[in-house]
């Protein structure tokens, strides 16, 4: 076993150094392999009569009728446009080119490129280091912090256009979320819970509103029915407050009863009571109460710091530039804007904005061009920069390229789906500072010129995730236009082939309408029309004029005449 043992690693070097000087010679075996094929063909030249069997090929292109290059010139295109048809199915389906896959992972090996498996899985990070790339596993949605209510106003939004703003893939998770959420896994469910519980996977909002009244006729304290009514029965934020708050009441209740009995109902009890006071300040951040709201989120974060999860830090940056209080915003920011903590549109572009303010008022781009970037504007820039390469579809909707909708219950970070929910409430505060939006409009688009291929490698964060779109389809409505970055690119051989097919198919028309002109050109342009001309040039010069060449010409066939007078002159 040992002598075993000993030998593999000398036989797997062997291997190695076998392989990496074969991928070494396999260039200078094919410029070998050229070159003793043209010496061959100088050798064998006039052995194997090789002029003669280009004569007699030539004769052969003569008799050749206009039908045959239809038909070859048909043919061609027919091909050209099946492999065309099947390039653009496998790109469809797997995002790149057949062929191209072929050569990458086949024919590259031994031509000695790099496989293609052990750079799939590791990126370069900031410091050279490498670090796995993240998955399409990764691409975990979220619940959004600032999801608007059902009933007081996604449905007024159905009411005035038509239109659903909620998919059912949306809505299933947040009916997921509740049940986790406020009952969970519990071994022994009240008889009001089951209701509930049946009642957030009812798909008919009227079957789960009548669910929540039979919930509540079951048990009159019943906060998660409250609940339910206040995000869906409410058509206005006010009445929607009465309600969340007569389940706040409830909430404290059942908490202190049940804080010294079962645990894990205490758990869910306290998501309640989280969940409601949270909905609470959101109403008063509607209502117009702004300091209010600040209050109740500052509270609620001091009262449960443990679930940051949550991300109502985000719900008290947007109340803290409303207020306009930027010292506020700036304290938060450095609390939860850090290295170690995952980061948000809301974060990124907050930060952005905050440097951008401090300069944007007076900011030029001639002016910029002309003296160069001060030390604060180069902050902004840079922090634009950060932001955009963190989540690169906000700029548009700020920038109001692209038309806004309301946001969805659950985002996906660094996709559509959460610039939609950023730019839906923060817009108002990019607007309030004055040269914000300009300088972003001036700045934003260089990101892409810092990362060299978003795909493959990161500047200041993660490769951006191709698993984006996907995600954000089911999340957005249909009638929402989806923003995809990067842009599939169509492949070379794509082009390449519709360029071929497009061309035999204009050979193949030109031929059909055309048949004897372009037999005349076939054979005209055809290598083996020239040779079939031997004796062509017999020059005599004028004794009166030395500068006038007289050439005569012994018969031949017509058709190759224009392409032998080309040749001459």
């Amino acid at each position: 076993m040992e002598d075993t043992a000993g030998s593999n690693p000398q036989s797997s070097g062997f291997t190695e150094k076998f392989k990496s000087w074969l991928s070494w010679s396999w260039t200078y075996v094919c410029f070998i392999w050229l070159g003793m094929v043209l010496i061959m063909i100088y050798v064998l030249w006039s052995p194997l009569k090789l002029q003669e069997t280009l004569s007699s090929a030539s004769v052969f292109l003569n008799t050749l009728t206009p039908k045959f290059y239809v038909a070859l010139t048909g043919t061609s295109s027919l091909i050209s446009g099946l492999i065309l048809i099947f390039e653009w199915w496998y790109f469809r389906k797997y995002g790149t080119s057949f062929i191209e896959q072929v050569s990458v992972s086949h024919l590259r090996p031994l031509l000695g490129g790099v496989e293609s498996s052990s750079t799939t899985g590791l990126f370069t990070s900031v410091n050279g280091e490498a670090e796995p790339r993240p998955s399409v596993s990764e691409c975990k949605v979220w619940r959004n912090p600032l999801n608007l209510f059902r009933g007081a106003e996604y449905n007024r939004y159905t009411w005035v256009t038509g239109k659903e703003p909620l998919t059912y893939y949306d809505m299933n998770l947040s009916a997921q979320d509740h049940q986790t959420f406020f009952t969970g896994d519990t071994p022994q469910l009240r008889p009001e819970d089951a209701v509930m519980q049946k009642a957030w996977r009812e798909r008919n909002p009227q079957a789960r509103i009548r669910a929540a009244y039979q919930a509540i006729e079951m048990n009159h304290d019943c906060a998660a029915a409250y609940v339910l009514l206040a995000e869906e029965e409410a058509t206005t934020i006010t009445e929607a407050e009465r309600l969340f708050k007569k389940a706040l009441s409830i909430g404290k209740n059942v908490l202190q009863y049940t804080v010294h009995s079962v645990l894990i109902h205490c758990r869910h009890n306290i998501n309640l009571l989280v969940y409601i006071k949270r909905r609470l300040a959101m109403c008063a951040r509607k209502l117009g109460r702004i300091k209010e709201a600040v209050k109740m989120m500052r509270d609620l974060m001091k009262e449960f710091p443990l679930l940051g999860m949550l991300n109502i830090h985000e719900n008290l940056l947007e109340a803290l530039l409303e207020l306009q209080a930027y010292a506020d915003v700036q304290a938060v920011l450095a609390k939860y804007d850090d290295i170690s903590l995952p980061k948000s549109a809301t974060i990124c572009y907050t930060s952005a904005l905050l440097k951008a303010r401090a300069v944007s008022d007076k900011f030029s781009p001639e002016a910029a061009s002309r003296r160069g970037l001060s030390t604060a504007e180069m902050n902004a820039v840079e922090a634009i920069h950060r932001a955009v390469e963190f989540n690169p579809h906000v700029p548009k909707y700020l920038l109001e390229m692209k038309s806004l909708i309301l946001p969805p219950e659950h985002i996906l970070k660094r996709g559509d789906s959460e610039a939609v929910a950023y730019a839906f409430f923060h817009l108002q505060h990019w607007k309030r500072a004055e040269g914000a939006l300009n300088l972003l409009h001036c700045t934003w688009e260089g990101t892409f010129r810092i990362i060299p291929y978003p795909l493959e490698k990161g500047h200041l964060f993660y490769p951006y995730p191709g698993c984006t779109e996907t995600a954000d389809r089911e999340l957005l409505p249909s009638f929402h236009e989806v923003s995809v970055y990067p842009k599939k690119e169509l492949p070379f051989f794509i082009l390449f082939t519709a360029g071929l097919c497009s061309f035999t198919a204009m050979l193949a028309m030109l031929t059909h309408q055309f048949p004897e002109l372009m037999g005349v050109f076939a054979k005209a342009v055809s290598p083996a029309s020239i040779i079939s001309c031997q004796n062509f040039t017999n020059f005599d010069v004028d004794s009166d004029s030395p500068l006038l060449i007289t050439t005569q010409i012994e018969p031949c066939t017509r058709v190759n005449q224009p392409l032998i007078w080309f040749c001459m002159f």
